[in-house]
């Protein structure tokens, strides 16, 4: 099985992940932030991921640390479970609707870190169960950079801030089970390693 478990501590969070691409959706999640542990329990049921997490943070500061420390942790998860890459699909995508909302996951897994973010400017204003939604660009960038990922999120159009970063959370989820299935036995790049 491929998984791997991560354990992180700072002065500002200290946290706990085991993460298994092959899993069978199971989770056991727990940030401290209601509506974050909502987002990645989405994540989990929709991409097929084993995921346990225990985040603790200075929630008494804000939600800034616990969620980007969150993002770090699982895409250090995600690399390490990745493993070599070899024989997996490399490439992903969604294209996502959640009622009013259509969401896009367009992902590499290249090991060359880069993130592209086209979001509704609104998406950087108010929070959502405790969830300030600024930090939805913010988890997904520090996935993105720890993983190596070349990942583009795009809403293409939404009004509800709660439907955008659900169907964010989705739609990486679902190109993420796409591009780690495996699907043959050799890394697929033209160079002979990614």
């Amino acid at each position: 099985m491929r998984s791997a478990e991560i354990k992180r501590s700072t002065n500002e969070t200290v946290i706990r992940m085991t993460l298994e691409l092959d899993g069978s959706g199971a989770r056991d999640i727990s940030t401290g932030i209601g509506f974050f542990d909502h987002m990645l329990t989405a994540f989990s049921v929709h991409g097929g991921f084993g995921l346990r997490l225990e985040a603790k943070g200075d929630l008494e500061v804000d939600c800034h640390h616990t969620i980007e420390d969150v993002g770090i942790v699982l895409g250090k998860a995600i690399a390490e479970a990745v493993g070599d890459k070899k024989g997996i699909a490399r490439f992903g995508s969604c294209l996502l609707p959640m009622d009013e909302t259509l969401a896009e996951c367009v992902l590499d897994v290249s090991g060359r870190p880069y993130f592209v973010w086209n979001a509704p400017e609104s998406l950087q204003l108010g929070s959502v169960g405790g969830f300030d939604c600024c930090m939805a660009e913010e988890f997904f960038r520090a996935v993105a950079m720890n993983a190596g990922l070349t990942m583009h999120l795009n809403v293409r159009y939404g009004r509800n801030a709660h439907h955008m970063i659900e169907a964010l959370f989705k739609a990486f989820a679902r190109a993420l089970r796409q591009a780690v299935e495996v699907s043959g036995d050799a890394v697929l790049s033209s160079k002979g390693t990614l």
